[in-house]
């Protein structure tokens, strides 16, 4: 069994304010359930996940009120955040991360992932998804997508992690996460003649995994999954309309 650790403490300060008013994204209401519920029940009904650990507010009426999570609170940077849920289970081989925003998450998806992993032999597992996979099923979703050699890919939101692995490589994710907006200070991360390669659509899958491997200190692997779920997360309004769409929630 593999233990599951949800994040769920970002605040609702962005484009879906507008869809609700509560004060965390996780708590947006889709149907009768919340946003992060929806994640939780896909982790509960998978035969591979164990204990789930829900990394949120505390103290906050109407979230996250359930027997079967444990909640741990979220105060400081999404890297800091991380490693405070990871250290509730620091007994885990492996555990499995997932964001709050992804209500269209199957088991099925979870499971397919999980075994795609392997043996779990490398310290983090990250999905990627092929654009059409996810515009096959999903032909109005608007996504982020990555051109590399072998075509485009939108990135998923789970991990599979070796705990071990999140106090080695915190310092340089944390300046990961802070320069991803900036191309000179990227650049200045990842190097330059990679950055160039990379705009120029010149980088393969492998050597993206091998050079952000070597940046953060642990051995990475890409893996590409035939779930567009796993990549399909909800972070403005025409994505929530997307999911009530595909609930039959319209």
């Amino acid at each position: 069994m593999i233990d599951a650790l949800v994040l769920a403490g970002s605040r609702n300060d962005g484009p879906l304010r507008q869809c609700s008013s509560v004060p965390y994204e996780a708590m947006i209401t889709i149907g009768r359930k919340t946003m992060v519920d929806y994640v939780i029940d896909a982790l509960r009904s998978s035969r591979r996940i164990g204990r789930i650990v829900v990394l949120g507010p505390s103290g906050v009426p109407g979230f996250c009120q359930r027997d079967d999570v444990k909640i741990v609170t979220a105060d400081g940077g999404l890297v800091e955040n991380v490693a405070r849920g990871v250290q509730c289970l620091q007994d885990s081989k492996r555990i499995l991360l997932a964001t709050c925003d992804i209500p269209l998450i199957t088991p099925q998806a979870i499971e397919d992932f999980l075994d795609r992993c392997g043996s779990g032999a490398a310290d983090i597992y990250y999905p990627v998804v092929p654009r059409e996979v996810v515009e096959k099923t999903f032909n109005n979703v608007r996504r982020t997508y990555v051109t590399v050699r072998e075509g485009e890919f939108t990135g998923g939101n789970l991990f599979l992690i070796d705990p071990g692995a999140v106090s080695r490589c915190m310092d340089i994710g944390q300046r990961l996460v802070d320069a991803r907006k900036s191309p000179l200070r990227l650049s200045r991360l990842i190097g330059l003649p990679f950055l160039i390669r990379f705009l120029l659509k010149m980088v393969t899958l492998q050597e993206a995994q091998e050079k952000v491997s070597a940046l953060l200190g642990v051995k990475g692997v890409v893996v590409v999954t035939s779930y567009p779920e796993v990549g399909v997360d909800v972070d403005k309004p025409s994505d929530l309309e997307l999911v009530c769409r595909v609930l039959d929630l319209a």
